[in-house]
């Protein structure tokens, strides 16, 4: 998997200051999509382990709320076998921390049912996010007095262990 950028300081994409990870590769190619670049799975340069301790040690301060997922897409099937074990090593080391997650798909129509995009790493994935972000981003929907989200399409989920728990910022 290839990552794109890591935001060190980032209070755009989730609650607080975070940690963003904007992975490449996205097939939804969504009309309007602001970070266009990383459709390209090659774009950006590779997943590490030295990319991981990146992360690690910019999340590890306590003003630090989390880490936030983004791209892209976090649940291309190739990019969710690297994340997946990412995800549970980070939970492991940081337990308090929170997980926001932004992806196209929705929910139960394409994470929960039989897809594409459902794989044997999907509810590892889902188990660690407490924030998922859901379905595509939407041009003629689009709202920048949303919170978090950019098109009234999308979702903000609160999870728990993979199950939706509630429904943020409506």
């Amino acid at each position: 998997m290839n990552y794109g950028e890591i935001l060190k300081s980032d209070i755009a994409n989730g609650v607080g200051v975070r940690v963003s990870l904007f992975v490449s590769g996205c097939t939804h190619r969504c009309k309007g999509c602001f970070n266009e670049m990383t459709w390209d799975f090659g774009y950006g340069e590779p997943f590490t382990e030295a990319t991981e301790q990146v992360i690690f040690e910019n999340v590890a301060p306590d003003w630090v709320e989390g880490l936030t997922l983004l791209g892209g897409e976090p649940f291309e099937p190739s990019n969710q076998e690297v994340l997946a074990p990412f995800l549970e090593r980070f939970r492991a080391k940081f337990p308090a921390k929170d997980v926001w997650c932004y992806t196209g798909c929705v929910l139960e129509k394409e994470l929960l049912a039989e897809t594409r995009w459902r794989t044997p790493y999907t509810d590892r994935m889902l188990t660690c996010i407490d924030v998922l972000v859901d379905g595509p981003f939407v041009e003629s929907k689009k709202d920048i007095s949303l919170k978090f989200r950019g098109s009234s399409n999308q979702r903000v989920l609160k999870l728990q262990n993979g199950q939706v728990r509630d429904i943020l910022f409506t």
